[in-house]
């Protein structure tokens, strides 16, 4: 028994994940810093810069004002002159503060100071609906920034893809946007204490299938999971993919699955027109179309801002059981 226990892997809920991610930058490279709205005092909205004040010191622990243009302006001076910041955009939402030093700095000073200048510039940021929080702080805004060249985007979802993707973000020059999920703070998976990177651009074929392909990122990974033991009820024996890193995006992971299974769904929380799975859908088509047996579907968020009443929230966000009624239509069955 003891012996069982000492084998047996680590836990942690995704927020814990995330701060050992967090403080693993810190400790491996003097010149980063944490910068953002409540990070120092207060540990962050969320809890996962808690104590990284008092372990580092207010020299590389910063309280910002309330002003995320600011906040992208100054990680992209920072990173330009030699630092490594870590930048913390409390909620996806706010991209619209600052979009002009993402779209216009950060995404592109590297190109147009042809290579001389580096911008490894990491921003932890939150995305998702199911809190209640209203249109303004529940969006999934990916497909915005994945339309950014010179910006990479990873979406983690498992607390060990946090913590590993968050120490190969703060280790890549260009700047890394990772988007985190709300809803997710709780949630248990095995974490190795050492230090791991998880690499960008590489799929994950968390679930092997047969005959179906479900492409499923952020919170979608943990319904399109649900949505494949339902199927398996139905006989459709369905692999399920986490892309994990949107930009750059692992085309032929995604490819190899559909020329295996002839179908593919892809599902995502952001609204549905043009959303990110769309780009998928694309580049399906292009390089396996003839091993297609049906159009691709897609499941995703109504045209609509993301409600804010709980009951009208709970319809809105895409679950389980619409992944099998879309599977069954697509289908046949």
């Amino acid at each position: 028994m003891a012996e069982a226990e000492q084998i047996k892997p680590r836990t942690l809920p995704y927020v814990s994940a995330i701060a050992e991610g967090v403080r693993t930058v810190m400790q491996e490279q003097p010149d980063a810093f944490v910068a953002g709205e409540d990070v120092a005092g207060a540990g962050g909205v969320y809890g996962y810069y808690t104590g990284i004040l008092q372990e580092f010191g207010p020299e590389r622990v910063y309280d910002t004002p309330i002003s995320e243009e600011g906040i992208v302006g100054l990680g992209v001076g920072a990173a330009a002159t030699g630092c490594r910041p870590i930048i913390d955009l409390m909620f996806m939402d706010f991209l619209g503060e600052c979009m002009d030093e993402v779209a216009n700095q950060l995404a592109k000073m590297r190109y147009m100071f042809g290579g001389a200048a580096t911008l490894p510039v990491t921003m932890l940021t939150m995305a998702g609906a199911g809190a209640s929080l209203a249109a303004q702080h529940s969006q999934s805004l990916e497909a915005w920034i994945c339309h950014l060249p010179g910006l990479k985007v990873c979406m983690p979802i498992t607390p060990y893809d946090a913590k590993g993707m968050i120490i190969a973000a703060a280790r890549d020059d260009n700047p890394v946007i990772v988007v985190l999920n709300k809803m997710s703070l709780a949630v248990q998976g095995e974490v190795p204490e050492e230090s791991y990177t998880v690499p960008l651009g590489e799929a994950n074929v968390v679930r092997p299938g047969s005959n179906y392909t479900i492409i499923a990122f952020g919170r979608m990974l943990t319904e399109a999971l649900k949505a494949a033991d339902k199927l398996k009820e139905l006989g459709v024996d369905a692999e399920v993919i986490d892309p994990r890193t949107l930009q750059p995006f692992d085309t032929a992971t995604v490819v190899n699955s559909v020329k295996k299974t002839h179908r593919a769904m892809i599902v995502h929380e952001a609204v549905r027109f043009g959303g990110f799975g769309g780009e998928i859908a694309a580049q399906i088509q292009e390089e396996a179309f003839d091993y297609l047996d049906a159009p691709v579907a897609r499941v995703g968020a109504p045209f609509s801002p993301v409600p804010f009443s709980p009951a009208l929230e709970q319809h809105y966000v895409p679950n389980a059981d619409r992944i099998v009624e879309e599977a069954k239509k697509q289908l046949g069955l």
